[in-house]
């Protein structure tokens, strides 16, 4: 791997590359930021999983404007594609409801979900759809990954408009253990292919591997694959699944692996892919082996990319990474290491401003200028699920059922909603002027007032 980048570039030049090329970047940021009246078709909103979108009233309150009960735990990010709410659930349902008024248009049924004494471990009854689902413009079609009984894995495309089944196939690699692989990650679309991130179940038993496949959007052909290079575990599990930059590379974090000592087998990691899963380039701590045998790894949190080319990774060590995205650095070849928390979920981003999902409570933390990353405000400590950002307000969820509308700049509250428990990793969903979220009994949507 190549040596850390510290050891090749002097600190003061490494400042003024940072500086240079985020003043360079930021001109062209704020054009992609999504607007409060477009669709919200994947994981936080974009390929970049900011979870921002732009023009967002800031709230004095959060109305309730419908709930919304279905079969089972929704456990997936709600997703809203022309006035239709789509939503899957741990029952292996798919529904489409409207947004004004929560009334289901269409339910569709892909399998039988796997109960939780079919699997040698886990903490989900019945394991159906998990992982955020992701529609695709051209198709007119929504992907979802579904756990069946066998137990396998299977890929579906649903039309939007009528629910019609459109795709349906197998994604298990062959020669892999499907009931020790769980698919938590959102799914990801980048050109004509699926993409779709494998982990294990929550106990960590098993042969699994850490995996990622993907798939013709016309669901035929051969799958594309890449495992992660240890003998055993290392998932991609992250929440926000692969994280896409501009030029259609794939990054990921990577979970704690076999190896304690000797060679670095690529886990507790940050992997840079090429669409057609050709491992690219790669980081890892110094402290890679001990984390691992710890269980404190990086591939609890999504990857975040930042202006300027960086990168910034957390995950339960409770060290955070700045990192070029072009030249990750390999062991040790962090730019900057912050002292901060253990990071659970998708952050969100605006510019130079993130937001971290720590389990002590949500954080944010600034990139200033010569790559410095500051702490600023911090949020509550049940206050720790997976925000996102609309216009000048932070949304974030707490463990009790309560969401919360966060000033941006000083983290001062400015309005709450209880709606019902939720999973650990829920995240709410901004569009057409509001806020849905998937709850443990199915939706809740509330007007932002």
């Amino acid at each position: 791997m190549p040596r850390p980048l510290e050891s090749i570039v002097r600190p003061l030049t490494v400042g003024i590359l940072l500086l240079s090329s985020l003043l360079t970047f930021l001109p062209g940021l704020a054009t992609q930021a999504q607007t409060s009246g477009a669709d919200w078709t994947m994981y936080h909103v974009d390929p970049a999983r900011t979870g921002y979108v732009a023009g967002v009233p800031n709230p004095t309150r959060l109305p309730r404007l419908w709930t919304r009960n279905l079969d089972g735990a929704v456990y997936a990010e709600p997703l809203v594609v022309g006035g239709r709410v789509l939503v899957a659930t741990e029952n292996d349902s798919l529904y489409a409801l409207d947004a004004r008024t929560g009334r289901v248009q269409w339910h569709l049924s892909v399998g039988s979900p796997v109960p939780l004494s079919d699997l040698p471990c886990g903490n989900i009854n019945p394991l159906g759809i998990t992982g955020t689902p992701v529609y695709d413009p051209r198709t007119g079609l929504l992907f979802a990954v579904a756990e069946i009984k066998g137990p396998a894995h299977v890929l579906v495309g649903v039309d939007v408009k009528t629910g019609r089944l459109r795709v349906r196939r197998a994604v298990d690699p062959p020669g892999t253990e499907p009931a020790v692989h769980q698919q938590r990650a959102a799914l990801a679309l980048w050109g004509n292919r699926v993409y779709i991130g494998f982990g294990g179940l929550y106990g960590d038993c098993g042969n699994y591997h850490g995996m990622l496949v993907a798939v013709s959007t016309s669901g035929t052909g051969a799958l594309l694959t890449f495992q992660v290079p240890t003998k055993r575990e290392g998932g991609i599990w992250a929440t926000p699944g692969p994280v896409f930059d501009a030029q259609g590379h794939l990054y990921v974090t990577v979970g704690n692996g076999a190896a304690t000592q000797g060679a670095w087998d690529h886990t507790d990691a940050v992997l840079r892919l090429s669409s057609t899963l050709h491992l690219e380039d790669a980081f890892a701590p110094s402290s890679w082996a001990s984390d691992n045998a710890s269980d404190l790894d990086l591939g609890s949190m999504g990857p975040v990319l930042l202006p300027g080319g960086l990168l910034y990774a957390d995950g339960k060590s409770g060290q955070g990474y700045l990192l070029r995205a072009g030249h990750l650095g390999g062991v040790g070849g962090q730019l900057r290491t912050l002292s901060l928390c253990n990071a659970y979920g998708g952050a969100a981003v605006r510019g130079t401003s993130m937001f971290i999902p720590c389990s002590d409570g949500l954080r944010q933390v600034t990139l200033a200028s010569g790559g410095r990353l500051i702490a600023g405000w911090h949020a509550p400590q049940s206050v720790a699920a997976s925000p996102v950002i609309g216009g000048q307000t932070v949304y974030c969820l707490d463990a009790g059922g309560t969401l919360y509308a966060f000033d941006a700049a000083t983290g001062r509250t400015r309005a709450t909603l209880s709606v019902g428990a939720t999973s650990r990793f829920a995240t709410p969903t901004l569009a057409q002027g509001r806020v849905f979220v998937g709850t443990l009994q199915g939706v809740v949507a509330a007007a932002i007032k």
